[in-house]
C-alpha cells in the first residue's frame, strides 16, 4: 500500500515536471488546445446583426428606459452643458495644464483643423479645398474671444449653424480640452512681447 501511494506520487511529481517544462521554447503549428472554449466561441452578436429573439430583428437594443450608463449621469451641468444652474455660459471647469493643452492639440487637429485650420483662422483644408462648404469662422475675432469657454464647449459638444456636433464623438474632457487648446491659439495669436517669458525673449 505505501508502496503503491509513493509511486503514484512519483508519477504526479514527474507529470507535473513535464507539463511545466517540456513545452518550453518549442513551436507549434497546430492549434492550441483550449480546454474552455466559451471565451473562443462566444454566443454574442457583432455591431448590426440580426436577432430573430426580438419581434424587430435587431440585436443592438436601446438602454432600458430610466437607465444610465456608468460615468455618464451628466449631473454636473457645468461640465456635461457648459452651464451653470441660471443657463449661463461657464468658464473652463478643468484645471488648465500642459498636458490639457497638449491633450487638446491633439483632438483639435484631428477634428477641428480640417475645416478651422491648424492656427484656428478659418482656413483649414476641407475651407480652402473648393468642396463649397460654408466658410468656417476664424476663432481670432473679437466675437469668440470675448465669449465664455462654456459657449465654444456648447457648440463643440451640439453644433452651430452648419457645424456638426460632436458630442456624440468626443468625450466631454477631451471636448474641454480643445476649447483650452483653442483659448491657446486665440491668445497666441494676438499676443504681445509682455506675455513671452523673460527667459525666452
Amino acid at each position: 500500500m505505501i508502496k503503491t501511494s509513493r509511486t503514484f506520487s512519483s508519477l504526479l511529481v514527474l507529470a507535473a515536471f513535464v507539463g511545466l517544462t517540456g513545452c518550453q521554447g518549442s513551436l507549434s503549428k497546430k492549434p492550441p488546445v483550449h480546454l474552455n472554449q466559451n471565451m473562443d466561441f462566444q454566443e454574442r452578436f457583432d455591431a448590426q446583426e440580426s436577432n430573430a429573439f426580438f419581434a424587430d430583428n435587431r440585436a443592438m437594443r436601446e438602454p432600458v428606459g430610466g437607465t444610465v450608463a456608468r460615468g455618464f449621469l451628466k449631473d454636473d451641468t457645468v461640465l456635461w452643458a457648459g452651464r451653470d444652474a441660471n443657463g449661463d455660459f461657464v468658464d473652463n471647469p478643468l484645471a488648465v495644464d500642459m498636458a490639457l493643452l497638449e491633450r487638446g492639440r491633439e483632438k483639435y487637429d484631428i477634428y477641428c483643423s480640417v475645416c478651422h485650420g491648424l492656427s484656428g483662422d478659418g482656413l483649414g483644408i476641407i475651407m480652402t479645398g473648393g468642396y463649397g462648404y460654408v466658410p468656417a469662422p476664424t476663432y481670432h475675432s473679437d466675437m469668440l474671444r470675448a465669449q465664455a469657454d462654456g459657449y465654444i464647449y456648447d457648440a463643440l459638444t451640439n453644433g452651430i449653424r452648419s457645424m456638426p456636433g460632436y458630442g456624440t464623438q468626443i468625450r466631454v474632457n477631451d471636448r474641454w480640452a480643445i476649447v483650452a487648446y483653442i483659448r491657446a491659439l486665440q491668445r497666441s495669436q494676438a499676443a504681445s512681447a509682455a506675455d513671452v517669458p523673460e527667459s525666452e525673449r
